[in-house]
């Protein structure tokens, strides 16, 4: 009985030898490969809708599809850097989940939310496109002190800057306007390639978001007036909020399609006139990450 014991304390200990033997040979190669693949951090494309996000992740190579929660994410590469683009789906709240879920699973080196928008600029035409000089949450608002039976007044309701403090909502000083302002940088990149745009033009512009659908025209003049919007969606100062919370590098490209101020009709295809824009911008930022 001791010499059956004995033997197999042997085997046993034989058996442990060999697994940290092999543990400790291949562990320092994982780790080698792992560092090596994600020596790149990627870019990260973010479209709301399909029309929005799937055009452009057909145009990367090697995509392999991953998903959390309703999120979906195209990981791929665009001349040999790692590029992802994620399917948010529509609104602030699920735009903020989304940005915030990628930045944590994939660290990317900016971001850049993209898609369709509404115009409030008279001078602006189905087609054309707003760089995100600046991106603010119009539906951030307080209204004014008015009785029961007063009736309401949203001419009067002011801005509400929910970063301003972290005490009461009645701080004074949270009743101005947020702005994130667009990356230099990814600017850069857009204004080099806004040329090679030949559906419309290409401007810096201020991008509002909220989850509100406005219709009303005097109501979208009241916006264009105090917050200077060019533009309106429903997801990118939620992105911009995420992104300058963890420092990452943010634009929003917004293509109109529609503008209720001089009677631009809806087009469903400016989505992918947008997406397009939006790769020849990527093309030109990863050559100056791979220049650097």
């Amino acid at each position: 009985m001791k010499n059956n014991m004995l033997k197999k304390c042997t085997l046993l200990a034989a058996i442990a030898v060999l697994l940290i033997t092999v543990f400790v040979g291949v562990k320092p190669n994982l780790l080698h490969e792992t560092e090596v693949e994600g020596a790149e951090r990627p870019i990260l494309i973010e479209g709301p809708m399909p029309i929005e996000a799937e055009n452009f992740a057909l145009k990367l190579e090697k995509v392999k599809v991953e998903k959390s929660g309703t999120f979906v994410f195209y990981k791929g590469k665009l001349n040999n850097y790692p590029v992802i683009v994620v399917k948010t789906g529509k609104g602030m709240e699920n735009t903020a989940a989304a940005t915030a879920v990628a930045i944590e699973k994939y660290n990317p080196i900016a971001i850049i939310n993209q898609g369709t928008s509404g115009g409030h600029d008279p001078s602006l035409n189905v087609f054309d496109i707003v760089l995100g000089k600046r991106t603010t949450n119009i539906g951030s608002l307080k209204t004014g002190n008015i009785a029961e039976n007063q009736g309401m007044d949203p001419s009067n309701w002011k801005p509400m800057d929910l970063m301003a403090s972290e005490g009461s909502g009645s701080d004074p000083n949270a009743e101005k306007i947020r702005y994130y302002e667009g990356d230099a940088e990814l600017l850069a990149a857009a204004n080099a390639v806004k040329d090679k745009y030949t559906k419309g033009k290409v401007v810096k512009g201020t991008i509002g978001s909220a989850d509100v659908w406005n219709n009303e025209v005097d109501r979208i003049k009241w916006f264009h007036t105090n917050y200077g919007t060019s533009v309106e969606e429903m997801e990118g100062a939620a992105a911009a909020q995420i992104a300058n919370a963890y420092d990452v590098a943010f634009l929003g490209i917004r293509i109109l399609s529609n503008n209720k101020t001089n009677g631009g009709q809806y087009n469903p295809n400016t989505a992918a006139a947008n997406q397009d824009y939006v790769y020849e911008v990527v093309k030109q930022y990863i050559s100056t990450l791979q220049s650097k």
